[in-house]
This record gives C-alpha cells, sequence and structure tokens, in this order.
C-alpha cells in the first residue's frame, strides 16, 4: 500500500513525526518534492533532529530512504545531514536517490539571495536555499538531472558555459555580481557527482517491484496545501506541488497506487514566510503560543526564526484537506495548548460584512478577518495519555469540534514530541 503524509496548512504542522511513527510499520519512505528550505523535526531514542533533505525514515535502519525525482536535491546538504545523523548513533540508513533527480547548484542559491535583498520589503519570505532559482531552470530545461554530471569534461564545459551566458547578464548587470566561475562550478560537479554516485538508482522501478510485492510506501511531503502553487496563497508560496496528487509524479508511481492520505494538521495555526494568515495573532497572544509550542517553542527548523502563529483556522484547514484528498486527518501537538484558560477556533471569515465558511481566493485574503468561537481549556498536561477517552472532557470537545467541522476523520492525536505520544482513535466519521 502507498501511503501519503502531507500537510493541511502552511507547513510545519509535524508532519516529519507523524511519517516517523508510521515508518514502524513501512518498508519504503520517499520524499517526492521540495528541498533543504523546510525541515522536519524529529524526537527519538537519538535525540532531536531537524531533518532538511533526507526521509524522516532514516531512523529506522529496515527502511529504505528515497529521495524521489521530483525533490530540488542539494548534494552538500544531504551529505552533511547523512553524517550528522550517523555520528550521533543512528546506524547507517539505507538510502537511494532517484537517477532522474534534478541538482540544486551553487548559483541557485546565489541568485535566491540576490533577489531577496533586491525585493527587499516585498520580498517572497525565501529561506534563501536556492529553491525557487532551481525549479525555474528545471522547468526552463537548463536544470541539471544528476545523471548528466557522469560525462565528459568537454560536455560539461559546453553545459555550464550555456548556462552562464543566461546567468552572466543577470549577474553583471541586474544584480551587480561576479559572474558564474566556470572552472570552479565543474570541479564542484565532479566532486559531488563521486560522493552521490554510490546512492544513486532507479527509483520508479524500485517502486513497481515494491508495489507488486505488497510493501508499504511513505509518501513525504514538505510544507503544505496553502504553499501549493496553483492552490495556496499565491504567490507567496513554494516552487513545488506539496500535494499528494504531486506524489506520483515525484515518486514516479501511478496515481492510483495511492490509497491513503494522512494529512497533518497542527492544533494551532504557524506560518514561517510571507502571505496572508487570517487567524494570526501577535504581541504577547503571540509570544505566548509561540513559546509554549513545540520542543523548544516556534522556531523555524531550517532558518531559526521565530513562526508566525494564530489560532486554529477551520475554514483553510478544511480547504487544505480537501485540497489533499484526505482520508485521515493527524491532529498534532494538542499538548500545546494546556498553558490557556480558552481557546479561539476560527470557524469562519468575515469578507465585505458577510461571512464566509470557503476558502476564497488569494485576492480576497488581505479584506478577510477571523470569526471564533471559544472553548474552555483544560488546563493541566496531557502528555503520556494514549487513550483518547482519558483525555480531560475539555480537549475531547476540542478535537471532536474541529472534527465536525473539518469533515474529515481526526484518527491521530498527537500529544508530545515523542514517537511513542500518539493517540490513536477510530473517528465517528471514519468510513
Amino acid at each position: 500500500m502507498v501511503k501519503a503524509v502531507v500537510g493541511a496548512n502552511w507547513g510545519d504542522e509535524g508532519k516529519g513525526k507523524i511519517t516517523d511513527t508510521l515508518a514502524d510499520d513501512a518498508d519504503v519512505v520517499i520524499r517526492f518534492q521540495g528541498g533543504a528550505n523546510a525541515g522536519h523535526t524529529i524526537v527519538n531514542e537519538y535525540g532531536k533532529f531537524a531533518l532538511h533533505t533526507m526521509p524522516s525514515g532514516v531512523f529506522h535502519p529496515s527502511i529504505m530512504n528515497i529521495i524521489g525525482n521530483g525533490v530540488a536535491f542539494d548534494i552538500e546538504k544531504f551529505m552533511a545531514e547523512l553524517d550528522d545523523v550517523t555520528s550521533k548513533g543512528v546506524p547507517v540508513p539505507q538510502i537511494m536517490v532517484s537517477d532522474r533527480v534534478q541538482v540544486l547548484m551553487p548559483y541557485h542559491v546565489t541568485f535566491d539571495s540576490l533577489e531577496e535583498a533586491r525585493l527587499a520589503g516585498k520580498s517572497f519570505g525565501s529561506t534563501k536555499s536556492g529553491i525557487a532559482p532551481f525549479y525555474s531552470d528545471k522547468y526552463a530545461k537548463i536544470g541539471w538531472q544528476i545523471n548528466e554530471f557522469y560525462q565528459s569534461d568537454e560536455v560539461l564545459r559546453e553545459k555550464i558555459a550555456r548556462i552562464a551566458a543566461i546567468k552572466d547578464t543577470m549577474l553583471v548587470h541586474l544584480y551587480d555580481a561576479d559572474p558564474i566561475d566556470q572552472e570552479a562550478l565543474l570541479t564542484w560537479i565532479k566532486e559531488m557527482r563521486d560522493r552521490v554516485k554510490p546512492y544513486l538508482g532507479n527509483v520508479s522501478l524500485y517502486l513497481d517491484r515494491a508495489i507488486r510485492e505488497n510493501k508499504t510506501i511513505l509518501l513525504e511531503g514538505q510544507l503544505g496545501t496553502m504553499k501549493d502553487p496553483d492552490h495556496g496563497i499565491y504567490p507567496m508560496v513554494t516552487s513545488s506541488s506539496p500535494l499528494a496528487a504531486y506524489g506520483a509524479i515525484g515518486a514516479g508511481i501511478p496515481p492510483y497506487e495511492i490509497k491513503k492520505i494522512v494529512v497533518v494538521s497542527k492544533a494551532y495555526s504557524s506560518a514561517v514566510g510571507a502571505g496572508e494568515f487570517v487567524s494570526e495573532i501577535f504581541g504577547d497572544e503571540a509570544s505566548s503560543l509561540r513559546n509554549h509550542g513545540g520542543d523548544g517553542g516556534e522556531y523555524g527548523a531550517t532558518t531559526g526564526r521565530p513562526r508566525r502563529v494564530g489560532w486554529y483556522d477551520c475554514v483553510a484547514s478544511k480547504y487544505g484537506c480537501r485540497l489533499q484528498g484526505c482520508t485521515d486527518v493527524a491532529f498534532t501537538v494538542l499538548d500545546d495548548l494546556g498553558y490557556l484558560d480558552q481557546i479561539p477556533v476560527c470557524v469562519a471569515y468575515e469578507l465585505d460584512g458577510r461571512q464566509i465558511r470557503e476558502f476564497p481566493v488569494t485576492k480576497d485574503l488581505s479584506r478577510c478577518r477571523p470569526v471564533y468561537q471559544y472553548f474552555k481549556g483544560w488546563k493541566c498536561d496531557i502528555r503520556g495519555i494514549k487513550n483518547f477517552e482519558d483525555l480531560p472532557k475539555e480537549a475531547r470537545d476540542y478535537v471532536n469540534f474541529i472534527e465536525a467541522e473539518l469533515g474529515y476523520p481526526i484518527t491521530m492525536v498527537s500529544n508530545g514530541p515523542a514517537r511513542e505520544d500518539i493517540i490513536y482513535r477510530q473517528s465517528p466519521l471514519k468510513k
């Protein structure tokens, strides 16, 4: 069976933990899109890890961990992450990298940083990891599939020169920066191809055989629905699709093989980067939520910058679940709300004097105001509880209300940072 683990919202929902937990019963975990611009935080018996490139199954020695063709593959960060994980006592994981994956080049990071600086106050809130320039080149057909690295120096020099003719014009005349050092880039390509060669494989063929053998495959998404370039808050989005449907393309499998789609949604809202965020809160209220949030607070796993936070948004989350094709909701960090006397939930938006419950197009979001319903807090620590019925009534009421608003079954409730801090429940909405 193929399962997808994806985000309902703006990313940072806790997908890494859910993938790590579901990996207990998986044979393969595969990253199918995105790059090192967002991280998954995982806490387990080996410690606390922020994974940016490697799949979240690397802590399970029996699992094949795959970098799919849809990923923006940063070789240097991948190798550094592998070294970091194994240096902390994690057994050397099984890893395969698609021989069709495209490589994030050093000049992609340069262009990302220069463009964000040029845009200044009107920037997109990029992590400056090179993602937008990478995907731009991919679809302009001047990207680098990893298999292209294994060609003669003559062929590599010709492609480098062809790309530099385009890039140098922008570097010199738009950004007032130095042109590409073509010989240094050739040297870098040859060094990187040697380092990554042991991991390359025919991923689509491997997955086809795994499916035929009835193995369990997890597709691991990055970010969430609101960051999708088509269905999200464009243009403040990422550059690849974080929807489960794209998992078929980014992994190289038929779409009908994806049988289960676990959509992760946090018990409150958070986001890194720019863009409309209707239920966002500010000041002391935001600081309190941010510092109670997660294990060590709501700070970006990639940038370290404070995440924007807000109350749970039923309008955005219902839309996110629908676009993902949700079969199960994993509801995370419920334990972080235990300090609150009352908990607001955004149940509708007010737009131009009328209430709406369906998520609008981006141009209307700036005029939307949250409509809240308030719930009594449970005012206690709920970590360690294993059965949904043993949660305080107020916590159960909160989960049940949100489930009814979403219209999708909440079958997993995370009540702590560790892998074992999961409550499994049979939702009344589950068919």
